[in-house]
């Protein structure tokens, strides 16, 4: 990834990155020495790198697995949790005979705790298949949840409003 660095006696603290036409701009206090800016540099690439690129199937059952101790005393079990290209209006899937969940790789490039509320509502279905009152107290264990749906309700307005 190639940075491009600006330097402004301006800025006093902070450092800042973008993505701009494929480039990392960093802006920096002009004071700040060389070797500390590397390594601030160095922990934003990983963060803009997080960013660009899908999370794995392996970090989903990583998730699962945690969120089913937090939430379900690790009662559940699935045979398997992974991203699916092909769920374009759904955020995800869960087929309760087969005992398993599919996730929208869109929910990748969303802050962790709105894709694990995702995870906890298609954990849920593998006790209760339906949306009824069972299920939604399951999915309410989860602190996040009502925040997670207004995040969810809140991107999918934007998404379809007309360019």
């Amino acid at each position: 990834m190639e940075v491009i660095i600006k330097r402004s006696k301006r800025r006093k603290k902070t450092i800042q990155a973008r993505m701009i036409q494929g480039k990392m701009e960093v802006l920096a206090p002009a004071h700040i020495s060389d070797g500390v800016l590397q390594d601030h540099i160095s922990r934003l690439k990983a963060r803009m790198a997080e960013r660009e690129y899908p999370r794995s199937d392996e970090h989903l059952q990583a998730r699962a697995s945690l969120l089913n101790q937090k939430y379900f005393c690790g009662t559940l079990n699935w045979n398997s949790i992974c991203y699916s290209p092909r769920q374009e209006h759904r955020r995800g899937s869960c087929s309760v005979n087969a005992r398993t969940i599919r996730i929208s790789e869109r929910l990748a490039k969303y802050p962790q705790w709105v894709e694990d509320y995702v995870i906890v509502h298609e954990l849920a279905h593998l006790l209760e298949p339906n949306h009824g009152k069972e299920f939604k107290a399951l999915v309410r264990q989860y602190p996040l949840a009502e925040r997670a749906i207004g995040f969810l309700m809140a991107t999918e307005a934007l998404d379809r409003r007309p360019s």
